[in-house]
C-alpha cells in the first residue's frame, strides 16, 4: 500500500491559494499571492525535503498541475529536479492535455482512481496544493498524513485546505518544529470521526 501524503503551505487562517506568487493563482480577486515567500527559511525547506524523500509520485489537481506546469520545467535545482522527473497522477478531465510528464490521468471517477493508483507498487504519492481535490481524499479515507506549513499570516479570504467536502474528523499529532521566521511544519494522520464532549459534564 503507497501512503499518500498532503503538503499544503497554510494561513492561520486556513487559506492555501498562491503561497508562492502573485500570478500563481488569482482566482476569485484573490490579489495576496505570494503570502509564504517572506517567511521561507531553510528550516521548513527541510521539512518538505523529509516529507517528499527522493523517490516520490505526484497527485495532483488540474488547477495545482497546471501552475506546477508552468514553473517547474524552467527551474534548476534538486527541487525542480525531483518534481519534473516524478510521474504525475492528476483530477482531470482532459488527460489528453497533460504536457508536462510524465502524466496520467486518474479517471472520471477520482476516488476509485485514486484507490487502485494506491494499491499498486510505487513510491509514495505527494499531494500539493489541490483544494478540490483533498477533501476528496480526506472524505473517501484515501489519505495517510497531513503536512501543514502553517505561516504567521491572516489573510481572510481565499481558497482553503479543509473545503465543506472534508468530513468532520479527529487528526492525531505525529510530529512537529519551528522555523526561525515562525513557520510551523506539523504533521499529522486521520484518527478516525470526530469526538465530542463537554465542559459542563460531571467530573470523571
Amino acid at each position: 500500500m503507497r501512503t499518500v501524503r498532503i503538503i499544503e503551505h497554510v494561513s492561520l487562517d486556513g487559506v492555501i491559494q498562491a503561497p508562492g506568487g502573485p500570478e500563481e493563482d488569482t482566482g476569485g480577486g484573490f490579489d495576496w499571492g505570494g503570502w509564504a515567500v517572506p517567511f521561507h527559511d531553510a528550516a521548513s525547506g527541510a521539512a518538505i525535503d523529509a516529507a517528499q524523500g527522493e523517490g516520490f509520485d505526484l497527485l495532483l489537481g488540474r488547477r495545482t498541475y497546471d501552475i506546477f506546469a508552468g514553473y517547474w520545467p524552467h527551474q534548476a535545482g534538486s527541487m525542480a529536479d525531483r518534481l519534473n522527473r516524478a510521474r504525475k497522477h492528476v483530477a482531470t478531465r482532459r488527460p489528453e492535455s497533460l504536457g508536462w510528464g510524465p502524466a496520467e490521468g486518474l479517471g472520471e471517477d477520482v476516488a476509485k482512481g485514486v484507490r487502485a493508483l494506491r494499491a499498486r507498487e510505487g513510491p509514495d504519492l505527494i499531494v500539493w496544493g489541490s483544494s478540490t481535490l483533498v477533501p476528496t481524499l480526506l472524505h473517501e479515507g484515501l489519505a495517510d498524513e497531513v503536512l501543514l506549513l502553517v505561516f504567521p499570516v491572516l489573510i481572510g479570504r481565499g481558497k482553503r485546505i479543509f473545503g465543506g467536502a472534508a468530513p468532520p474528523q479527529g487528526l492525531a499529532f505525529l510530529r512537529g518544529a519551528i522555523s526561525a521566521s515562525g513557520v510551523q511544519a506539523l504533521t499529522f494522520r486521520p484518527a478516525g470521526p470526530m469526538r465530542t464532549g463537554s465542559f459542563a459534564g460531571p467530573p470523571s
